[in-house]
């Protein structure tokens, strides 16, 4: 710092001094009287003083050079302006009578203001043409929205590795002109209808691009698109958060490789974040399953939105020691429970201690295969969980419960896909009498959840392969885990008691398709590298899901990503005949077990309401099979 100040200090204190004297010759027109020579050499000590001690103020020598930015020059232009009026006061009292014309204090602000501008302007210039540009990687950015600018002021440092050679995509208003230029950057347009006019294999060899851009909010099929276009070149396809993802907490400030999460990216929702945060902020908010997937972002995203107290409910202790640490940080006073859903005893103590007046219910059993294997444990858990919170909320007047339920509860075909339809209609049997506004959340799979195909097809492609998929034609409806709780709380502003609320997957996605695009996100290429071996369809799953029954095939939005489904409410009495028959089961075979299960299923599905009895027919056989 002293060397610098040694160097800054000199050219300041003679530029301040040239740009006095040069005022004076400029107001007299380069004939300086003799009595203003006086003036000068008097008054230049004093005004060199105030000019010198206005830039320790302002922090002027603080600010770096190499990167001049505007709000550096403004911080230039309010230390010149007060710099001219404390100067002439000053100068007032030392010249003592000596006459001294206001206009050249004007003038001398202005010169001042150019003089060090110019300065601070030469050397960032010279900076940046320091950097010798084949050191530097060359960028294209998908878009020219405040998005994509953004992330060309991060990356356009001077000096640094990266360097934007355009933008594609719209100018960022619709006046502006099709050749537009944004920071000296060149826009390559898209057409009216979304699609690229700009052959970019052609634009990226012209450019010279090394890298492709995009922002983190990018469409998964354009992500999709680009990354197959790219395959094979020395291009590379890379994502860059934006900033609202990034004061969000979803991102980290760096550039990264794609994720699989992005290919399957959709166009986010509007959401009322207005009704969200109403939903939560100073309410006292119970999430059980906390450790899990969905419960564990439902937590993040609760800490978030200020609420009076968070209870974390779950069996896992290392679980619960894992999401309590990650919270920790935040101003939410956390409560963590290790206990069971399943244990009413535990439940009801937590309810009497921490009286939450919103339930989160995400705790279940939810791998179909090994489910089947385990039927007693599937009903216990899933159904008697659900029973238990259910029956809790009433009894201590919970404000709201949201059961978080799947796909696999429609038309069950699987021991887990059955547990759900049965706690579902549990809950909705429950509503008429209930002061406690209750409803249910189904969507289908959310990405990279613990256990699932994501997660799997990793360690294959890591341990050198093969992947292993069920049938070449199987395909599940996919979400991001934060984009499924985003619904899940929208959700829970907007339901009903009674309400079954599904939101919209978007296009199911073949799990097939799902590995090759995971080998390629890899830098491997099929089947050449890794191969993929189809290993049959495994107990109680089906090809494809489905979100709706039949009778639920009206269901309107209530929200840009939401239904809500119609149906009946089921009679208290057959659930209260069916639970209790499950329950029985539970201390037998496993036989025993499924055929409750199955008499359940088929009591509490609405028979008025099926188009089709047959399909009823096939859900029953489907499970006699797994028995």
């Amino acid at each position: 710092m002293r060397n610098r100040l040694a160097l800054i200090l000199p050219t300041y204190a003679v530029l301040y001094a040239l740009c006095f004297v040069v005022a004076f010759l400029l107001r007299f027109d380069f004939r300086l009287p003799e009595i203003y020579q006086q003036v000068i050499l008097v008054g230049l000590p004093a005004l060199l003083a105030v000019k010198l001690g206005i830039c320790l103020v302002t922090g002027e020598w603080r600010r770096t050079f190499r990167y001049t930015t505007v709000t550096d020059l403004f911080n230039l232009v309010g230390g010149s302006i007060a710099a001219a009026g404390i100067g002439y006061l000053l100068l007032l009292l030392v010249l003592d009578g000596l006459p001294l014309p206001r206009t050249v204090l004007l003038i001398d602000a202005m010169l001042s203001i150019l003089t060090i501008g110019l300065l601070r302007v030469g050397i960032r210039v010279v900076s940046e043409g320091a950097v010798v540009a084949g050191h530097q990687k060359r960028a294209l950015i998908l878009g020219a929205d405040r998005d994509a600018v953004a992330i060309s002021r991060s990356l356009g440092s001077p000096g640094g590795p990266v360097r934007v050679v355009g933008f594609v995509g719209l100018p960022l208003t619709a006046s502006s002109p099709r050749n537009a230029l944004i920071a000296g950057i060149p826009v390559f347009p898209l057409a009216d209808d979304g699609i690229l006019a700009t052959d970019w294999m052609r634009l990226a060899r012209k450019q010279r691009a090394d890298f492709v851009l995009l922002p983190s909010t990018t469409c998964g099929d354009v992500v999709r698109e680009l990354i197959r276009l790219f395959a094979g070149s020395s291009v590379r396809v890379q994502v860059m958060p934006t900033a609202e993802s990034l004061l969000g907490g979803r991102d980290q400030l760096a550039v990264r490789d794609v994720t699989i999460a992005d290919l399957l990216r959709r166009e986010p929702a509007e959401l009322d974040r207005d009704a969200i945060r109403s939903l939560v902020q100073g309410k006292r908010v119970l999430v059980t399953g906390a450790a899990g997937s969905i419960g564990s972002e439902l937590c993040r995203q609760i800490d978030n939105l200020e609420p009076e107290s968070l209870v974390l409910v779950d069996h896992s202790e290392t679980g619960i020691f894992h999401i309590e640490a990650e919270l920790a940080a935040g101003s939410t006073p956390l409560h963590p429970v290790v206990a069971s859903v399943v244990d009413r005893t535990a439940m009801s103590r937590v309810m009497e201690e921490f009286r939450p007046q919103l339930i989160f219910h995400a705790a279940a059993y939810k791998h179909v295969p090994l489910m089947e294997s385990n039927p007693q444990q599937a009903i216990a858990n899933n159904i008697g969980g659900t029973r238990t919170m259910v029956d809790l909320a009433d009894s201590f007047a919970v404000d709201a419960l949201v059961l978080i339920s799947t796909d696999k509860a429609v038309d069950p075909s699987s021991i887990m896909g059955a547990t759900k339809l049965v706690s579902e209609k549990y809950l909705q049997s429950r509503t008429d009498s209930s002061r406690t506004r209750m409803m249910i959340v189904r969507f289908g799979n959310v990405l990279d959840s613990a256990g699932s195909v994501v997660p799997t097809f990793r360690k294959q492609i890591a341990a050198g392969g093969p992947l292993t998929v069920t049938h070449p034609e199987m395909e599940r409806y996919f979400m991001t885990i934060p984009e499924a709780v985003q619904l899940v709380l929208q959700a829970g502003a907007i339901g009903e008691s009674g309400d079954v609320l599904i939101l919209e997957m978007g296009q199911p996605v073949r799990i097939v398709d799902l590995a090759r695009d995971m080998i390629e996100l890899s830098g491997l290429k099929y089947p050449d590298d890794i191969d993929i071996r189809f290993t049959g369809i495994r107990p109680g799953e089906k090809l494809t899901e489905t979100l709706f029954y039949e009778q639920e095939l009206g269901a309107r939005k209530v929200h840009q990503q939401i239904y809500r489904a119609p149906g009946s409410i089921p009679i208290r009495e057959r659930v209260d005949t069916e639970l209790v028959r499950l329950e029985q089961s539970l201390g037998g075979s496993r036989q025993l077990a499924i055929e409750a299960l199955r008499t359940a299923v088929a009591g509490l599905v609405d028979q008025n309401d099926q188009n089709d009895q047959n399909d009823q027919n096939d859900q029953n056989e489907t499970l006699r099979r797994a028995a």
